[in-house]
């Protein structure tokens, strides 16, 4: 099944400047194959249930190895059969409507 997901993952007791263990998070999507976009405050993830699911995994362990103690993840999950439809899709189509389209 397709997904569309929207990640966003803060580590808890590793201190304010967070870089780092976002763009380690983000190596783990982009190793998987998986359609991104780094926003301000996350990720949107494209891909395969089950690929998209095991990169997520992949995020946790990774920043725990690198010393964050604590995670906490906010994921929002979309899915749709009636039709394909890319997260480029789905902007170019509000971005059509906003024109008049």
């Amino acid at each position: 099944m397709h997904v569309h997901l929207e990640l966003c993952v803060i580590p808890i007791g590793s201190g304010t400047s967070l870089g780092e263990y976002i763009a380690a998070c983000q190596e783990e999507l982009e190793a998987a194959g998986l359609a991104t976009e780094l926003h301000a405050y996350g990720t949107n993830v494209e891909g395969e249930w089950d690929t998209v699911f095991a990169a997520v995994k992949r995020c946790h362990e990774r920043l725990h190895a690198k010393g964050a103690p604590r995670l906490f993840t906010s994921i929002k999950v979309g899915t749709r059969t009636d039709r394909q439809q890319s997260l480029d899709d789905k902007v170019a189509s509000v971005r059509q409507q906003r024109s008049g389209g």
